[in-house]
C-alpha cells in the first residue's frame, strides 16, 4: 500500500501520445518538402534538418514515455498498450528519417512520381494517425470511439492504398530501369516508404485494440 502511494497513480500518457504525433507529422511533412525541392541543394539541407529535429524530438517523447510507465503505479490504460503503442509510433518516425537519410547516402538525384505517390499516402497516414491519438483520452464516450475506430479504418485504406503503388512501382521498375544501380537505390526507397504506411496501419491496430478493451 504504502508502494503504490509513492508512485503516481496516472501518468500523463495521452499527452505524450499526442507530443510523439505532432511531432511525427512534422517529420513526414518536412520529407514531403525535401522531395518537393529535391533539385535545389539548400532547400534539400534544410529540410533533411527539420526531418532529423522533428524525429529526435519524437525519440525523446518515447524516452519520456517508458521513464514515466517505470514510475506509474496505476495507468490509464493497460501497460503492455502504452508500450507497444508509444514504441510502434517511434516506428514510423524512424522509417521517415530513415528515408530522408537513404536519399542521401544512395545519393539519389531525382525524385520519381512513385516517391511522390508514395510519400502523400504517408502524409495523409500521420496526419490520419494523429487524429486517432488525439480521440484515445475521451474513447469511454461512444461516440468518440466510433469516430476513433473510422479513423482507423481510413489508415487501413491508405495503407492497401500504398501496397498498390508499390507493386505498380516494382513493376515498372524491374521492366523499365536499366541502370542496376539506380533500381537498387529506388527499390529501397519505395519500400521503405510503404513501410511507413505499414506502421501506421500497425498503430492503427493497437488503437483499436486500446478502444475494444476500454470504450
Amino acid at each position: 500500500m504504502i508502494f503504490g502511494k509513492i508512485l503516481p497513480r496516472e501518468g500523463n500518457f495521452f499527452e505524450l501520445f499526442n507530443q510523439h504525433a505532432n511531432h511525427t507529422v512534422a517529420a513526414v511533412h518536412a520529407f514531403a518538402n525535401l522531395v518537393r525541392h529535391y533539385n535545389d541543394p539548400l532547400l534539400r539541407e534544410q529540410y533533411t534538418q527539420e526531418v532529423d529535429a522533428a524525429e529526435n524530438s519524437a525519440d525523446d517523447v518515447t524516452r519520456e514515455v517508458n521513464k514515466l510507465l517505470h514510475k506509474t503505479f496505476i495507468t490509464p490504460i493497460d501497460r503492455e498498450q502504452i508500450h507497444s503503442l508509444i514504441n510502434t509510433m517511434d516506428d514510423v518516425a524512424d522509417l521517415i528519417h530513415g528515408a530522408a537519410e537513404t536519399m542521401a547516402l544512395y545519393d539519389v538525384r531525382t525524385m520519381t512520381d512513385e516517391i511522390i505517390r508514395l510519400t502523400e499516402l504517408g502524409v495523409k497516414c500521420c496526419e490520419r494517425l494523429r487524429s486517432a491519438v488525439s480521440l484515445l483520452n475521451d474513447i469511454g464516450n461512444a461516440k468518440t470511439a466510433e469516430a476513433a475506430l473510422k479513423t482507423c479504418e481510413e489508415i487501413d485504406q491508405l495503407e492497401s492504398d500504398a501496397d498498390r503503388v508499390l507493386r505498380a512501382a516494382m513493376s515498372k521498375l524491374f521492366r523499365e530501369e536499366p541502370d542496376v544501380r539506380e533500381l537498387i537505390k529506388l527499390k529501397a526507397i519505395y519500400e521503405m516508404l510503404e513501410t511507413v504506411t505499414d506502421k501506421c496501419e500497425d498503430v492503427a491496430n493497437l488503437i483499436e485494440g486500446v478502444i475494444l478493451e476500454n470504450s
